[in-house]
């Protein structure tokens, strides 16, 4: 039996049973070879609404449970996790694209470390302590557990996310409904699978569907209190102004554009790999990659040279095969906007391809890891988020230049300077 025949592994979780959706079929791709894995029907708005109330329901029991019994029900997740690791990275690698021995190695252990993370957090809750600023009268503050949340999880990063989501508004005490992106929902699916078997139906619930047809209904749902998205822009301005005229409490992580700052004096071999790594991990396809570097004119040249160089060398192949860098792109639809970009970068005059600059030949949703020199301040290149194997590099001349561009964005989150 493959991991993909056992269909009991891809069913929606709506107070601790596992159920087929009843809405629209949707198919899950493969991305390294571009054929259908298998097909996953959605919630329908009746479930969606059964999810949220099973998860209202159970807030009244899980919101008063002590931080011992929330630790404990963590504690056990991340050890199912642990005990399911290979599977684990396996459905992940196959859905997402990634590298195999990267899922295996480096998210995997990390997601396991989130929920004993917040096991232990469950434990530290605790209010500032407070003075008298009326006679006769001491003032404190108490943290309570909001209520249900509605949790939106990325495709880029779908179990490492669903964990970060997941960990700390159960350790708090909320119950949550968790909507994996139609693109990337394996990992989500096989969670639920464990998480019935641990947390009191209803605590955590799992849906699946398209944003239009089951993420509206999620967010806008009256006994949703807070909406936690990682996703774009677009997406976050929407759920904003979908859920702004019941003021619900928000969590938005949306996005990136991370500039790299290289002084004259910087170790350029070191700025080379840094870039090779960080700018081109995930296939680019993360709100940190380090993609919009500016360099220091009396290096500019050698560092164009030595970044084409490392960019070049990364080896593109097959998710499953241990020499794999790169992995190919999460969707076809995210292949097209990521080659858009570049090609609208590449219309323009004064932008020099280095290397790579297009989609692979071949099966599967590759683009050729990609460098572009003499890039200005003012192009789309470097002031869109790409989400792609993409890295931009601009000269400047002097330090307050520089921090003026690397400020001037819409985006903030991670950067880098080397000196």
């Amino acid at each position: 039996m493959t991991i993909w025949e056992n269909a009991m592994q891809y069913q929606l979780l709506i107070n601790g049973v596992l159920v087929d959706g009843e809405g629209e079929r949707q198919s899950v791709y493969n991305p390294a070879t571009g054929e259908v894995i298998l097909e996953i029907a959605e919630a329908s708005p009746a479930q969606v609404d059964a999810a949220v109330q099973a998860a209202d329901n159970a807030f009244a029991e899980w919101g008063q449970t002590t931080p011992k019994a929330r630790a404990e029900c963590l504690l056990k997740l991340a050890d199912s996790i642990e005990q399911n690791a290979l599977e684990f990275a396996r459905l992940e690698s196959q859905n997402c694209g990634k590298p195999l021995h990267c899922v295996i190695n480096d998210e995997i252990p990390a997601i396991v470390d989130v929920f004993r993370f917040f096991a232990g957090a469950a434990r530290c809750l605790s209010g500032l302590a407070a003075g008298e600023y009326l006679e006769g009268h001491t003032s404190m503050i108490r943290r309570d557990p909001i209520g249900v949340v509605a949790s939106i999880a990325p495709w880029n990063y779908p179990l490492m996310m669903a964990a970060w989501k997941l960990a700390p508004a159960l350790a708090a005490g909320n119950c949550v409904v968790i909507k994996p992106s139609e693109i990337t929902p394996l990992t989500a699916l096989k969670l639920a699978v464990l998480a019935k078997d641990i947390f009191p139906p209803g605590v955590l619930n799992v849906l699946f569907g398209r944003g239009q047809t089951v993420g509206d209904v999620l967010t806008g749902h009256e006994k949703v209190r807070m909406v936690s998205l990682t996703g774009s822009i677009a997406t976050g301005e929407h759920i904003l102004r979908h859920t702004a005229p019941a003021i619900k409490r928000t969590h938005m992580e949306l996005g990136g554009k991370a500039p790299v700052i290289v002084f004259d004096d910087a170790d350029l071999d070191a700025v080379a790999q840094g870039v090779r790594t960080f700018g081109f991990y995930n296939a680019g396809q993360d709100c940190t990659a380090a993609c919009r570097i500016y360099a220091q004119r009396g290096i500019y040249d050698a560092l164009v040279e030595k970044l084409g160089n490392a960019v070049s060398s990364l080896k593109m192949g097959a998710p499953e095969d241990e020499s794999t860098e790169l992995g190919p792109l999460s969707s076809l639809a995210h292949l097209k906007r990521v080659t858009a970009a570049v090609e609208e970068a590449k219309a323009l005059s004064h932008i020099r391809v280095i290397t790579g600059g297009s989609q692979t030949e071949g099966k599967g949703y590759y683009f050729a890891p990609t460098l572009l020199a003499d890039a200005k301040q003012e192009d789309a290149i470097v002031q869109r988020e790409v989400f792609g194997p993409v890295v931009s590099i601009t000269v400047f001349d002097d330090e307050d230049q520089v921090l003026r561009w690397a400020n001037d964005s819409r985006y903030g989150l991670a950067s880098s300077v080397w000196t």
